[in-house]
């Protein structure tokens, strides 16, 4: 019986495609996707952006950075952070030493395309969410690089074409069971 792989990890700002690439990733590996943002929202019974009016970005991170050191705590997780969790100096070391970390590379341009209709995005509920974004990318784009095994551009490519990429690489790099990786299992 092969060992149980290590749980992988998915950083990136917001709209990077962390949820769906996670998804179909996780699917293809036949593991567990969790998305920490979704996690929380179910743990608390309201959205993110309640939890931003009420608690502010500091109580979210909180209980963000709370979330992720239990999920980084299971085996054989796909697991999709929040964009902002990378500026958690805990978080970072949690991710970088419990787990195969990659980092979904957006250019500013493409996220403010993907994001510029979401309501559902309180740090972009501004005067300038454009320039929002760019601020926050360049805050975070370090972090992110710091913690990250593997990165991969997400600017042209489908979601199913992005996963055939992250699996070959994963399998290149000896992180996965080359047997959960066969095929027959994309879709």
């Amino acid at each position: 019986m092969s060992e149980i792989p290590r749980s992988i990890y998915i950083v990136g700002m917001m709209g990077a495609g962390k949820s769906a690439v996670g998804r179909l990733l996780a699917s293809r590996l036949d593991r567990t996707f969790v998305d920490v943002d979704q996690e929380i929202q179910d743990r608390t019974g309201v959205t993110i952006t309640t939890i931003f009016e009420i608690e502010g970005e500091q109580g979210f991170r909180r209980r963000e950075e709370d979330i992720i050191d239990e999920l980084t705590q299971r085996e054989g997780i796909v697991l999709a952070t929040g964009g902002g969790a990378v500026m958690s100096a805990i978080t970072r070391a949690r991710l970088m030493q419990r787990g195969f970390t990659i980092y979904l590379q957006a250019t500013a341009h493409d996220l403010w395309l993907r994001t510029r209709h979401d309501r559902g995005r309180p740090l972009l509920d501004c005067a300038d969410p454009r320039a929002r974004l760019e601020q926050l990318l360049l805050a975070r784009e370090p972090h992110y690089r710091e913690v990250a095994d593997l990165v991969v551009e997400t600017g042209k490519p489908s979601v199913n074409r992005l996963v055939d990429t992250l699996v070959a690489r994963l399998t290149e790099r000896g992180t996965t069971d080359a047997a959960l990786l066969s095929s027959d299992r994309a879709s």
